[in-house]
């Protein structure tokens, strides 16, 4: 019995997506943030199954207008899991809320970029 080939292309990595956009977010550079997202890229918020944000442009807005705009916001890498092209991020954001939030991010990754991400919140 032969194994089954591995659809993933060479060279692909996953978890370097994930963490450019993390650099980029913590410096608040859009451009930066969204050149690690497709085009079409959709955007949920658990447990709700209806997408949140649906394409870059609306992506970018968001960040744009409730996120980059905070002066304190940072995010604090806690733990990261990487299963194929899943990368699972454990996030402490701060600059939001009066206190950090802990969040969990998953990212579904392509060679083209991130193309879904789901937001878990802590608490």
């Amino acid at each position: 019995m032969t194994e089954p080939a591995d659809p993933t292309p060479a060279g692909f990595d996953p978890a370097a997506f994930a963490q450019r956009q993390l650099d980029a977010y913590n410096a608040r550079d859009l451009d930066r943030f969204l050149a690690e997202y497709t085009d079409d890229v959709v955007a949920y918020r658990l447990p709700d199954a209806t997408p949140q944000l649906v394409g870059k442009a609306a992506f970018g807005a968001r960040y744009r207008d409730h996120r980059f705009n905070l002066p304190g916001l940072h995010a604090e890498l806690v733990n990261r899991m990487v299963f194929g092209n899943k990368v699972i991020d454990h996030e402490r954001v701060h600059g939001v809320e009066p206190h950090p939030q802990e969040v969990a991010a998953i990212y579904e990754v392509t060679p083209q970029g991130i193309a879904k991400v789901w937001f878990v919140s802590g608490g």
